[in-house]
């Protein structure tokens, strides 16, 4: 599982909404995810898990506290530095796909390795093959993302969340839009990637899906009431 050594930390992580009174959503959460770790978050709607995901992919600066990424303190870097950190660190998966429909399935996977641009077009596609081939979709590289199955989706965004090798996943219910068949696949694949030494926090509201994690997060009312240590 982990090695002990953390992928990302938060420390008394506190936000509000501000709309039109002030509403607190994250109450003074620590939380680290470790090397290796394939952890999930489980709590009722509104209790701050999606906004917790936001802050720790770097995507929603506006918060108190602070907030590690391999080892870096993050809060309060500028902008460019962090689009930058989660195009090279972070890996993205959604509960909807967020594939451009009119390019190829090999395209959209290709896509944030040839933004990066530390490898030539050829190596970024065959690095996209290897991972479409991993995820079982391979035969569909040269469809546009609108011709493939709804699990198919899912599985090509998993593809391209790992094209810059990151060094964690995050997941907001990646499962969420699928049936019980293709959402066994996708965790099938999260669990092989695990097995791999891959870091994965996943949100979820499957309460099979998170019992079969490394450890459940449980949050409530803004705060984290559960770690789940094991």
């Amino acid at each position: 599982m982990s090695n002990g050594d953390p992928i990302i930390e938060a420390r008394a992580i506190t936000k509000s909404f501000r709309d039109p009174v002030v509403t607190p959503v994250l109450k003074g959460v620590d939380l680290k995810v470790m090397r290796g770790e394939f952890a999930s978050i489980m709590g009722k709607s509104g209790c701050g898990k999606s906004t917790l995901l936001y802050i720790l992919s770097t995507m929603d600066t506006d918060y108190e506290g602070e907030l590690f990424l391999d080892g870096e303190r993050i809060t309060g870097a500028p902008h460019e530095h962090l689009s930058k950190l989660r195009n090279e660190k972070i890996g993205f998966v959604f509960q909807f796909h967020y594939l451009i429909p009119e390019f190829s399935v090999l395209r959209n996977v290709m896509l944030p390795g040839l933004k990066r641009g530390l490898l030539s077009e050829r190596e970024v596609e065959e690095r996209a093959m290897a991972h479409l081939t991993t995820m079982g979709v391979a035969h569909q590289a040269h469809k546009r993302a609108n011709q493939v199955s709804g699990g198919e989706k899912q599985r090509v965004a998993i593809a391209r969340a790992l094209i810059n090798e990151p060094l964690i996943l995050m997941c907001d219910e990646p499962t969420g839009n699928l049936d019980s068949r293709n959402s066994e696949i996708v965790f099938g694949i999260f669990s092989e990637l695990a097995a791999k030494g891959q870091s994965l926090l996943v949100v979820t509201h499957d309460e099979d899906f998170a019992k079969r994690t490394h450890r459940i997060i449980t949050m409530d009312d803004g705060r984290v009431a559960d770690q789940g240590h094991r």
